[in-house]
């Protein structure tokens, strides 16, 4: 092989090489969040990406409304829910 095939082959290879150590796996997490996005149901205890710690009560088109303490309401987008809490005493 020539030296000008060998640069091609190199290249390509770093490439599929970020591709599967970078690329692929932010596709697997942004696809299993969205699937949790879709799961979201009214009672569910939830974590946003800011920490914030609350119930869903009302579920919008594009939006949650949480309940983070007693008579205190915040409305989040969906896409801020970080993690649906399937235990209470975590």
């Amino acid at each position: 092989m020539s030296g000008e095939m060998i640069s091609v082959l190199y290249i390509i290879g770093l490439f599929a090489l970020l591709y599967f150590l970078l690329i692929r796996p932010q596709q697997v997490r942004q696809k299993k969040h969205m699937e949790m996005i879709k799961s979201l149901k009214v009672n569910d205890p939830v974590i946003t990406v800011g920490g914030i710690y609350g119930v869903i009560v009302k579920l919008k088109e594009d939006t949650v409304i949480l309940k983070v303490a007693e008579n205190v309401k915040i409305e989040f987008l969906k896409t801020a829910i970080a993690q649906v809490r399937r235990n209470e005493n975590t």
